[in-house]
């Protein structure tokens, strides 16, 4: 919560391009709070799971990575006042988690987070970073330095997991290669991509990640 709460970006971003910082929104914050006072209070080593950047009506609306509002409160059981819209990217978070065993276990062995924590917009939709390389550029150390501060939160450097197998594995990859973070970068195809473009697989895409994730118990 220390982390989330001293999240800033000072760097010039490209022009036209906003920052989604929900933690700085009170309310959101302790949705935050609830949540890992609930999941995470423990000392447990887990394994990181990193997406893109978050998205205004998951992440970046309730703090918490592929969480929309209505899984926050129907699935995690932490009731909240916020717009009940569902996000794709949730949607199918939630699928696995429930395939996996549970939100318990899977929370007890999985961190997740983005690559950059904080999320971006422009003309009123979602950006990734990479979506302009200047802004790739500009938010790069503040990324070095974000992993570095989750990583000490005792997460395994065995391996992490990448959501997405094209850009964002291979930016993840690069700075793997000059920083040596992890022994290994594992992708997986993006849970946005699978539910657009590829849903009539969906079964076959949980049972990759479920394959990826069979980590020898600890």
């Amino acid at each position: 919560m220390n982390f989330n709460k001293t999240l800033t970006l000072v760097t010039e971003l490209p022009k036209g391009v906003v920052v989604m910082n929900p933690f700085k929104d009170s309310y959101t914050f302790s949705l935050c709070r609830a949540f890992y006072a609930q999941y995470y209070n423990d000392s447990k080593e887990r394994h990181i799971i990193l997406g893109i950047n978050p998205g205004r009506l998951g992440g970046g609306l309730t703090g918490i990575p592929f969480t929309d509002p209505v899984k926050l409160e129907k699935l995690c059981g932490i009731t909240n006042t916020l717009e009940k819209k569902s996000e794709l990217s949730a949607d199918f978070i939630y699928k696995l988690i429930y395939r996996y065993g549970g939100i318990k276990k899977f929370y007890n062995r999985f961190y997740f987070n983005s690559i950059c924590p904080l999320g971006f917009m422009k003309d009123g939709k979602n950006l990734n970073y990479y979506d302009i390389k200047e802004l790739e550029q500009a938010v790069k150390g503040f990324m070095i330095h974000s992993l570095n501060s989750q990583i000490k939160f005792g997460i395994n450097t065995d391996d992490a997991f990448c959501l997405g197998e094209g850009k964002n594995f291979k930016f993840i990859s690069g700075l793997n290669e000059e920083h040596h973070f992890f022994k290994k970068i594992i992708p997986l195809a993006h849970p946005r991509f699978i539910m657009q473009y590829r849903r009539k697989k969906l079964d076959e895409y949980i049972s990759d990640y479920l394959q990826k994730f069979r980590i020898p118990q600890t």
